[in-house]
Formats: C-alpha cells, structure tokens, sequence
C-alpha cells in the first residue's frame, strides 16, 4: 500500500468515527441511579459522624450482596465452583475481610497482598501474577496448607521447586495460560502449547503437587473472548495423555467481569472525542454522557457455563473457579469531598484531590457528583477541581444539585473498583475510610 492509499485509508476511517454517534447513557438510567445515591448520600451524612474528609464510604453489606449475586448465578448451572477475591481491585483490608465472611477466598498477585491476607485469618489462598521473587515464594510455601501458587513461568517452576526442595515442604499449584501470545499480554503464563511439557517438567519436582490451570481475560463487557479461549483451551486439553488431564483438578477462569451498569464515560473517550482530541478540536460537554454496555452476570454464567460442560467437563470433570474483582467492589465504596473554595459559579475546588484514586479517572470515566448538602435532580455544568497542584485534577465537569456554596459535602459513587488500591502519596494526604453502617 501507498502512502497515498494509507493516508486515504485514515481519513475514510476518520470520516466514519465523526459520522458515527456513540452509544449514549439512557437519561432514566442515570436518574435512577442519581436518586437512589442522594437517598444514600443523605444516609450517610445522617448517620455517620464525619469529622474530617475527604474520606472513603465502604458499605459492608454490599459485599454480602454481591458475592451472593455472583456464587447463586454461576452455581445454577455448575456443579462444583470455588470463588476468589481479586484483592488488587481493592485491596482494603476493611473489604477483604467482609469478602472472606462471605465464604470466598482471596485472589493475591503479590507478597504484599498475600501477607494482608494471611494476617486475616484467610484459609484459602491463590497466589497468581508474573515475576514473584523469592521472598514471596517462600512465604507461599511457608503456608502451603492456605496457599496454591499459580505459576507463571517454567523459570517460576524451577524457583518454587528449588525453593520447596530446601524448606522440606510440598506447595499446591497450578500454572496460568496465556490467553494472547502477541503484544503485551504476553507477560502472563504460559502458551497453551506448552501446557503438557510444563506439566511434565513438574514431575521433576517431588515437592511441587500440580493441581490445575487459571487463565484471565480482562475488561470483559461479555463473555465472548472467554468464550473463545475455552474452545481453544478445549482442544489444547484433548491433544493431552489421559494421564496428564487427570492431574487437572481445577481451571480457573479468572475475572474481569464489568459490572451490569456498563461503562460510563466523558465525550473525550469515545473514538470521536480521543480524535477531537488528536486534532486540537476537544471540546467539553457537561450534559454529554456515552455508554459501553456490559453483560448481566446471570448472562455470562449461563453462556460460559454451557462452553465449560461442551469444551471441559467432556474432558475433565474438574472444579471451576472464578476471580472476580472489579464486579464485587465497584458498588462497595463512595468517595465523600467537601467544597473549599468556589471561584466562580461555574469552577469549585474540593479539599480532596484524585491521589485518592491514582489516576485521572474523570476525564474519560463519567460518575455523577452529587451535592448532598444541596440536592436536586439537576446537573448544572460547573468544573469540580480538586486540592491538587496540577490542572488534570478534576472530580467532574458538573455536579447535581441546586447550587455549589463553600463548606457542600459532595459524594462521587461506587468507587470501588481500581481506585482505592491505586491511590498514592502525592501532595495530599490519603483518604481514610469510614465502615458503614
């Protein structure tokens, strides 16, 4: 192809993305959700005593909610499931804690996590991500009747075989595929044409008990890359020697489900507004609110459930387990911010800034920011900054409410999800958090 033809080939693309409108957020979607959140929001302040902010609102009680949600959807169809926390969604001790009440074991990908677990009281453990060192390793081995590790590597397997070898201890454990070899997911696991001379390598190791397999896709708004593997990873287990599969007595299938609200974002992250942006064209809409819908849980579980008994269970009648993270925190932890300084109608500064979230969420993520001093069922377009000192500190482009004053106590919802395990140690100090009730 031509430089010509390429560049005709970007505009012709160009062209179709400015034609084509982004999916918008139903308006009785997101009045519904505004509403039910100024009713809590009232609750909160009503009952809670906050004495400084901003802060962070963890309700407990979502997390029996939601774990219930998502064991009842996958166990109407699965006979025999086990059930892991992603603690790097989330990694407040606070939440971790009410998870395991719930009956559900932890999801840990560092030392770090797999430490806060234990001290927990967690008696179900599984140890995943790349690049373990041996501190780490030997702390899994150290608590081998908690823990199984899942490998990421052959490199890993001689480490841990090394390492068990020398404590005098056998450690449960599986290895994770990798579910796209090219790019930058390769970081993870293994190829799945690998799998049988990985399982082989770990008969060199009498202290190793080979348990199973974990795969993980992420940002699943369906099941359809979930569904792919599986087939895939359905014909990668026929090619093995009986005497393989049967030393399969698990395969988890990760996370990454996204909670049945969708994706709410700003303009700026549709493909128009990212090329507006690219351009020098970027504008800011404070009304403007698009969607990626998601899947309903029960969805998923019946149609990967169904993929699971036609490309594994024919083969291997083993126990699937399941990660999920962002789909149990998202609902369970608000962030609470009081307005210091209003330096126009239309620009108000918080005493907060997002270092309590890690990243600049709000500029591509939509969540409404509700006044409960003041409410009302009315987003009025105002810049809501944060305490930060840089201009990408921003909470929203408008907030709900009749009007903004001083001294308002402001509520962004269900930020649960990649915020509170993200935040960070700059300028500003760091939220705490208030259990309710």
């Amino acid at each position: 192809m031509t430089d010509h033809d390429h560049n005709n080939t970007l505009i012709q693309k160009a062209r179709n993305i400015l034609i084509q409108e982004a999916a918008r957020l139903p308006e009785s979607d997101l009045q519904a959700y505004v509403a039910h959140y100024f009713r809590k929001g009232r609750e909160f302040i009503e009952n809670i005593r906050l004495t400084s902010s901003p802060v962070y609102v963890f309700e407990k009680d979502v997390v029996g909610e939601k774990t219930s949600l998502f064991r009842k959807a996958f166990e109407a169809f699965l006979p025999d499931t086990g059930y892991y926390y992603a603690v790097k969604s989330n990694n407040s001790p606070e939440l971790a804690s009410a998870v395991l009440e719930t009956g559900f074991g932890l999801d840990v990908s560092s030392g770090v996590e797999l430490t806060m677990a234990l001290e927990l009281g967690a008696t179900d453990v599984v140890f995943s991500g790349p690049g373990k060192n041996d501190a780490e390793l030997e702390l899994a081995v150290m608590n081998n009747d908690k823990v199984t590790v899942l490998m990421d590597s052959f490199g890993e397997l001689a480490r841990l075989g090394k390492i068990a070898k020398k404590m005098g201890l056998n450690v449960r454990a599986g290895v994770r595929l990798t579910t796209e070899p090219k790019g930058l997911w390769r970081k993870f696991g293994i190829l799945t044409e690998d799998l049988g001379r990985f399982i082989k390598a770990c008969d060199d190791y009498l202290c190793i008990d080979f348990k199973g397999l974990q795969f993980h896709s992420s940002w699943n708004m369906g099941p359809e890359r979930q569904i792919a593997f599986i087939e895939h990873l359905g014909q990668c287990l026929k090619s093995l020697p009986e005497q393989d599969r049967s030393k399969i007595n698990f395969i988890d299938i990760g996370g990454g489900y996204w909670p049945e609200c969708g994706e709410w974002i700003q303009p700026a992250a549709t493909e128009k507004g990212m090329l507006e942006k690219a351009l020098g064209t970027e504008t800011v809409s404070a009304h403007d609110h698009y969607l990626n819908p998601s899947t309903p849980i029960a969805v998923f579980a019946e149609t990967l459930s169904h993929t699971i008994k036609q490309h594994i269970h024919s083969l291997i009648p083993c126990r699937i387990c399941f990660e999920p993270g962002r789909w149990i925190c998202h609902d369970t932890m608000h962030i609470l911010l009081r307005v210091i300084d209003v330096k126009a109608p239309d620009l108000a500064v918080t005493d907060g800034g997002t270092n309590a979230l890690g990243w600049e969420r709000y500029e591509s993520d939509y969540f409404p920011v509700l006044n409960l001093t003041r409410p009302a069922m009315t987003e009025k377009p105002c810049m809501v900054l944060g305490s930060l000192c840089t201009p990408h500190d921003v909470w929203g482009y408008a907030y709900w409410g009749e009007s903004i004053k001083e001294g308002d106590i402001l509520m962004i919802p269900t930020q649960g999800a990649y915020t509170y395990s993200l935040r960070q140690q700059f300028i500003k100090d760091l939220p705490g958090v208030i259990v309710y009730p």
